[in-house]
């Protein structure tokens, strides 16, 4: 596949762990956070797409595939999670760059413009919820809380063995069943996906950001979820884990916002409509 010709592969030292990183193009620098159970080559078609006319820095977040696995629930919290993506810059020198956001790249991609907003120029979220508007859609939304309940088994101790079982069948209805494009993914992407998840300690390490996060429910904490960074939300509206409900109060939020519904696709909306995507993002940028 074009992408293994031509990127880069790092493993650059952070904090005393390892993130295994891709570094691809050439042009102003774009960081693309992935979610789970996905690691940075989810981003595969926004990366071909991107690449003649940006530097794409794709990590495999902190627990993921090739990048280090702390053990212990404690060494993912959202405020380490901010702190590895803010140390990654530092250490490839980056200065002010764009950040985009997936599923769980998208809170640590929020988290990071409320923390360093002058570290950033542009931020992007495609189906990445904004934790704050989260807690408040599942206080008030059956239908958010319903589509989130799959947490309470995520959480659970061992419950990373469920979904190993069946050579990762759970997993591979996540990933591969949930996207609407036929054909989208192929074989040699179904490979690659299950050699990530092989990795040892991976899926237990990807769950602890859901536990991590259930623990600190409640507690007070320093995030307001305020952001003064330029932002776009691109929001596949067929997505089950993350309805609608998330958008409602961004604005509250986010003072320069701009949402892109995108009717037709799935929780994968990188997957199910690289085009849109691509061309929102290269508009927003410039």
């Amino acid at each position: 596949m074009e992408i293994f010709n031509e990127m880069e592969e790092r493993f650059v030292d952070i904090n005393g762990i390892k993130l295994h990183t891709v570094i691809i193009g050439s042009g102003e620098p774009l960081m693309l956070l992935h979610g789970f159970p996905d690691f940075w080559y989810g981003w595969r078609d926004i990366i071909l797409g991107l690449k003649d006319k940006y530097r794409l820095i794709v990590p495999d977040m902190r627990g993921y595939n090739l990048s280090d696995k702390p053990e212990g629930v404690e060494n993912y919290t959202l405020e380490i999670l901010v702190n590895d993506i803010k140390r990654l810059s530092d250490a490839l020198n980056l200065g002010k760059f764009s950040l985009a956001g997936h599923d769980w790249g998208g809170p640590v991609a929020w988290g990071f413009a409320e923390k360093y907003p002058e570290s950033l120029k542009k931020l992007i979220l495609c189906n990445g919820p904004h934790l704050v508007v989260m807690r408040k859609a599942l206080g008030k939304s059956k239908s958010q809380q319903k589509a989130s309940s799959y947490i309470l088994e995520f959480i659970k101790p061992n419950s990373e063995k469920k979904l190993m079982d069946n050579n990762f069948q759970f997993l591979k209805m996540v990933v591969f069943g949930m996207v609407k494009k036929k054909n989208a993914i192929s074989e040699f992407d179904k490979e690659k996906y299950i050699e990530a998840w092989s990795q040892p300690g991976a899926i237990n390490a990807g769950l602890n950001y859901y536990r991590a996060t259930f623990e600190s429910l409640g507690k007070t904490d320093d995030w307001t979820g305020i952001i003064n960074v330029s932002t776009l939300v691109i929001h596949g509206m067929k997505d089950i884990a993350l309805t609608p409900k998330i958008l409602e109060d961004l604005s509250d939020y986010v003072k320069d916002l701009k949402i892109v519904e995108v009717e037709n696709a799935s929780h994968w909306v990188m997957v199910d409509e690289p085009e849109l995507v691509i061309s929102n993002i290269k508009e927003f940028l410039g």
